[in-house]
């Protein structure tokens, strides 16, 4: 059953828009819009804002609980974005998904000047990869807007030793950094960075040990979706990851996640809410 004696620094979030989430009473779901022309799913949006338009509708019909709008590809090998070039495919998706969709919005960067353009555009939410450890201005942004934050342990170019220490090393860092910067840590969700600098075999440790990160008494968001390891394990191209990607979110909720991110939104919003009626 679902560890129900979790503790966390907050029972309650508020997300923005009017949308509370009360940890420990379900699982929720980060729907995805990429806006960019490389994204490793194969379904980026760039410039496609009628296109971005409908994926949001469609995400919102699906019953997420909120549209993560990214502008540039985080996959192994990527070439940076450049930082006009990010806020330029992502800041008109997010006005143009703000214009028609109530849910809040998430923005997927790691760079302050991104941030700022898409909380001005209606963005609630920061989500970034780097755990806050990146851009200095960042922290000190999301403090002024008192906006919610994901932060994401990445292991890239990160010496390893065991998955879960390294991970927690890599929370207390970005702890570290949010208190200096004057955000209270009850405001965040931790990603353990599933895919980021990993290797297969790690990756499933990750998931198998996902309860040995209650101690940190943050909500724990994972995103599996699509992603290599999935691949590998089942010999499978980007477009045949769906049941793979079921598989590792039922056994997330299963060990005591509290959100995940995902492409599919249709089919895996069926697995949450099945798994979900299973556990909790």
């Amino acid at each position: 059953m679902w560890p129900h004696d979790r503790r966390y620094r907050a029972d309650v979030l508020d997300v923005g828009r009017g949308h509370l989430w009360r940890w420990g009473t379900r699982t929720f779901v980060m729907g995805i819009v990429n806006a960019t022309e490389d994204s490793f799913s194969g379904d980026g949006v760039a410039h496609d804002i009628d296109g971005a338009v409908a994926l949001a509708n469609s995400l919102v019909l699906a019953g997420v609980d909120i549209i993560d709008v990214g502008g540039a590809s985080s996959r192994p090998g990527a070439e940076p974005t450049p930082i006009e070039v990010e806020i330029g495919r992502a800041i008109p998706v997010i006005e143009a998904i703000r214009g028609v969709v109530d849910l809040p919005i998430s923005i997927d960067t790691t760079w302050a000047k991104v941030a700022e353009a898409a909380f001005d555009a209606g963005a609630d939410v920061l989500n970034d990869i780097s755990g806050l450890l990146l851009d200095p201005d960042l922290a000190p942004l999301a403090a002024d807007r008192a906006v919610p934050i994901v932060a994401m342990h990445n292991q890239r170019g990160r010496e390893h030793t065991d998955v879960v220490a390294d991970i927690t090393r890599g929370c207390a860092e970005t702890l570290q950094v949010a208190t200096d910067a004057g955000i209270g840590t009850e405001h965040m969700i931790f990603d353990p960075g599933f895919g980021f600098g990993w290797s297969v075999e790690q990756n499933l440790e990750m998931l198998r040990r996902l309860p040995e990160l209650f101690d940190l008494e943050l909500p724990l968001l994972i995103g599996t979706s699509r992603k290599s390891s999935i691949g590998k394990v089942l010999g499978a191209d980007v477009d045949r990851r769906r049941f793979g990607t079921a598989a590792t979110i039922a056994q997330a909720i299963c060990a005591g996640v509290d959100v995940v991110r995902v492409h599919d939104a249709g089919e895996m919003s069926d697995v949450v809410m099945m798994t979900d009626a299973i556990v909790r």
